[in-house]
């Protein structure tokens, strides 16, 4: 009986690791990776992180969402060291994350990635896996792709594939990487691409391995439907589930030093008080300020009370 039941075991786990990787990770998979986020989710398991908190999340400094992620204890959130594809002082683009992974390309793997892809309705014909991932993106997403830094024959974007992200999801692509045709990507407006440095050789010596499973991006884990806060000094990458948290500790930490600015020049308090730890009175001021905020609040007043209750300010 025993050794039936081996027997079996055995079968079972030949049959499971017999099964070709997916080249697109399965939905289940995203939502075993997020299984935190609780939200709507996009039909391919990514979270669907809102519009509304997307466009907020703009507002916010890269130091205010990193120091609240620190808080969290998630210390590598952030990567920077970026070369910009349209160089802009004020640039800020926020969407969320679709990861492609490429690898030094070897025969043996692409022939298996072509025929998983062809399996998955890829265009395989051509067998060109660079655009793969690129087709799948929705409205609001970022191209996050993991190019291992390679420069030569490992360009992972070009005017081709820029195009098709931006008429696809109307945002950027980040790349840890290098890209070709730069002269014609910076011709599709509002396009731009955080970069590690450009080449003009094509891509023939890279390989697409996974869509949509985690990837590195210098010292940064980004998983699928990670909301992709991009400036000019760096990209901090945000786990969809602390997304709405992080904006709000932004929005409140900035009505904070409007208040605290506000009072220091009113003489009612020192700028060392203000730094320090508040008093209760301190707090009751601050409440009582809210109420004649001449300011548009950037969320809901009863969001904002919920998030004071447990504040420790």
């Amino acid at each position: 009986m025993n050794r039936k039941i081996s027997l079996l075991v055995i079968f079972i786990f030949a049959f499971i690791f017999a099964k070709a990787q997916n080249v697109g990770a399965s939905p289940e998979y995203i939502k075993a990776l997020t299984a935190e986020w609780k939200g709507e989710r996009f039909a391919d398991g990514r979270p669907k992180v809102s519009d509304d908190l997307l466009e907020r999340l703009k507002k916010i400094t890269l130091e205010e969402a990193w120091a609240e992620l620190i808080n969290l204890e998630y210390f590598n959130q952030f990567e920077g060291n970026w070369k910009l594809l349209n160089e802009n002082d004020n640039y800020v683009m926020t969407g969320r994350a679709v990861t492609a992974q490429f690898m030094p390309a070897r025969p043996d793997l692409e022939n298996q990635v072509i025929e998983q892809g062809k399996a998955e309705g890829r265009m395989w014909e051509q067998r060109r896996t660079v655009s793969w991932a690129m087709t799948t993106l929705v409205e609001g997403d970022f191209y996050v792709a993991d190019g291992y830094d390679k420069q030569s024959y490992g360009t992972v974007v070009g005017s081709n594939l820029g195009n098709g992200v931006w008429s696809h999801s109307h945002r950027g692509a980040i790349v840890y990487g290098h890209i070709r045709d730069t002269e014609d990507l910076r011709k599709i407006n509002d396009f731009n691409a955080w970069i590690k440095g450009t080449d003009p050789s094509y891509m023939r010596k890279t390989l697409l391995t996974t869509i949509n499973s985690p990837v590195r991006i210098g010292e940064v884990t980004v998983l699928p439907g990670d909301a992709v806060l991009a400036k000019k000094d760096g990209v901090v990458f945000i786990p969809s589930h602390l997304v709405e948290h992080i904006v709000l500790t932004g929005e409140v930490t900035e009505l904070f030093d409007i208040f605290g600015q506000q009072r220091i020049k009113d003489g009612k308090y020192t700028a060392g008080i203000i730094d320090s730890k508040w008093s209760d009175e301190i707090k009751k001021d601050f409440k009582s300020w809210l109420d004649t905020y001449q300011g548009k609040l950037p969320m809901t007043r009863v969001d904002l009370d919920k998030f004071l209750e447990k504040r420790n300010f």
